[in-house]
């Protein structure tokens, strides 16, 4: 396909798109974070967590200009909703009730990963824009309902926007570092009174349960550690009658495809291990984020000091800027976590749909507003005292 001295390339799959090329244009985008590296997205499909079987077959597109790889982008045909973050249920069973078939989908994303960052990788604007393009042109072309860019930047949202997408609008809960703390205590001394009791009892209650926590980076983490951690993670799962996205094999192949970008947490009562976390790092951008967890035993408050008060501890050690939570989750507030918005952007190809669910996003993003205006409101944070 091609669109001026543009030629557009639509893959299948990850092993076809050139790893170097890719990675080197992630570099030069703004917004880049681990998830969108070759290796990542290779991992999830060659594991088989993320391919047709499992109703997510990777089709990611790359754009070319004199031989020069000048934009690209993940995509997938999606059969369902799940592993998304943003919900379309709704518009799902909108397009069924009236004959229409809303699957298979577009979509724009990194597989069961909700965290923003470049998604539409372009070396300028006209390239951006001609990724958009392309998206709709292969949607209209394969008769799919739609397209949906999740998480993406503020560069791509906004060219989203400009182009007639409709966006819309979510909350997480990050923590900064904006304070320059000296450590975890002086951190709790900038929260509301309340809120430093209530985490100091938890932590108590870590500790008087016998459970320490042992934090591993990198290498650091055997092959012994990531047996158990997947343990942990899948009984998580099995506790919630769920069943789990990532399989070993993708743990063990991301772990030597990207072996620097893990921290992982192990909780231990005397010598046996009960629990574990896992974060992704970005030690350029000094950003850590909160990915997964597990326990094989309950012990009180140990998922709020194994994948928010030691994450934290250590990001404050380590002179990181950034902790991001995760999907959701009020209760993150009374945790130092503050609220942040997080955008998606939709392509519909019915005019009528289209229009619907246009109403209803404007009725949700006043939601939103409220919302975050009453979050806002209780923030964890001692206000900060200007001079006289």
């Amino acid at each position: 396909m091609s669109s001026n001295d543009y030629v557009i390339r639509i893959h299948e799959g990850w092993e076809t798109v050139d790893r170097a090329r890719w990675d080197a244009l992630l570099d030069v985008s703004e917004g880049a974070t681990p998830f969108m590296r070759h290796a990542f997205l290779a991992c999830l499909e060659r594991s088989g967590s993320a391919c047709a079987r499992t109703g997510w077959r990777a089709c990611p597109i790359t754009v070319w200009q004199r031989g020069e790889l000048v934009a690209a982008c993940p995509v997938y045909e999606k059969t369902h909703s799940f592993g998304e973050y943003v919900f379309d249920w709704a518009w799902a069973d909108a397009y069924e009730r009236n004959g229409l078939p809303y699957y298979p989908k577009l979509l724009v994303g990194v597989p069961f990963t909700p965290v923003t960052g470049a998604r539409l990788l372009a070396r300028g604007a006209s390239a951006r824009q001609v990724l958009l393009e392309a998206l709709t042109s292969q949607a209209l072309h394969d008769q799919r309902s739609s397209v949906h860019l999740l998480f993406g930047s503020p560069a791509d949202i906004e060219a989203a926007r400009q182009t007639g997408w409709l966006l819309r609008c979510g909350l997480q809960f990050h923590w900064h570092n904006e304070r320059a703390y000296a450590d975890f205590n002086d951190f709790l001394g900038h929260l509301q009174r309340d809120k430093r009791k209530k985490i100091l009892q938890e932590r108590r209650r870590v500790r008087e349960a016998g459970v320490i926590l042992e934090a591993l980076v990198g290498p650091e983490i055997a092959k012994e550690d990531w047996d158990f951690f997947h343990r942990c993670y899948v009984q998580t799962y099995r506790a919630h009658r769920s069943t789990p996205y990532l399989n070993r094999a993708f743990f063990e192949q991301v772990s030597t495809a990207l072996p620097q970008q893990w921290l992982m947490f192990v909780a231990r009562r005397g010598r046996q291990r009960v629990a574990a976390s896992l974060l992704t790092l970005d030690p350029a951008q000094r950003v850590a984020y909160g990915r997964y967890w597990g326990a094989l035993s309950h012990v009180d408050c140990l998922h709020f000091e194994a994948c928010y008060y030691a994450p934290l501890e250590w990001c404050i050690a380590q002179g990181f800027r950034r902790f991001e939570g995760g999907a959701q989750g009020e209760h993150k507030l009374a945790r130092g976590l503050q609220p942040v918005r997080t955008y998606s952007a939709h392509w519909l190809g019915h005019p009528a749909f289209r229009d619907a669910i246009a109403r209803y996003l404007e009725r949700e993003a006043a939601g939103i507003d409220a919302y975050l205006k009453e979050l806002e409101a209780h923030s964890p944070l001692k206000p900060v005292r200007t001079g006289a």
